[in-house]
């Protein structure tokens, strides 16, 4: 079984004596070895944060909770579309949050048969717990960064996930960086 160390050595960039030029395979190989060992520590720690909040709100619902904070109360259809996962999958990550108290059903404002997801106090009371217990785990993994690189880190993560979401989509990456966003 490899050790965390073999996990986390950098695939060799270069075959030869002469650097490979950019896109070569030797640097596309680290950078999905890369991408491989950070997507299974994610899901080992699953990012949770620090002390008794680690491990305590799966990703979806962190994602799903965080989209209704930034963006307010939305129906199904609207979340779905805004994450990028189909409107079954929604409502059934969304079941267990009604169920605890985190999110709300209500009634559209202007068509009263449609239901609106909304945050509710308890939901945003916990939210604010794990986004803070996450905040105090990327503080220490980046203990030792300067602001300037974790914001170089920020600002390139963000590019490469809004290139995967638009490949997803079936669109063309974007050239631009992206301005964060959780």
């Amino acid at each position: 079984m490899p050790t965390s160390q073999d996990m986390t050595t950098p695939a060799p960039v270069s075959r030869g004596t002469t650097p490979e030029p950019p896109g070569a395979p030797g640097l596309l190989d680290a950078l999905q070895h890369q991408v491989a060992v950070f997507a299974r520590r994610a899901e080992q720690t699953r990012l949770g944060g620090t002390g008794q909040l680690r491990n305590s709100m799966d990703r979806a619902a962190y994602l799903l909770l965080n989209r209704l904070d930034q963006e307010g109360p939305m129906g199904v259809k609207a979340l779905a579309a805004g994450m990028g996962i189909d409107s079954s999958t929604v409502t059934r990550q969304v079941a267990p949050l009604v169920d605890t108290g985190l999110v709300k059903r209500t009634s559209h404002p202007e068509d009263g048969r449609a239901v609106v997801l909304q945050l509710s106090p308890r939901g945003q009371a916990r939210l604010e717990e794990v986004r803070s217990s996450r905040r105090e785990l990327m503080a220490q993994v980046t203990e030792g960064w300067t602001e300037e690189e974790r914001q170089s880190f920020c600002t390139l993560l963000t590019r490469f996930n809004s290139a995967l979401s638009a490949r997803q989509a079936g669109l063309p990456p974007a050239d631009t960086d992206p301005t964060p966003t959780s």
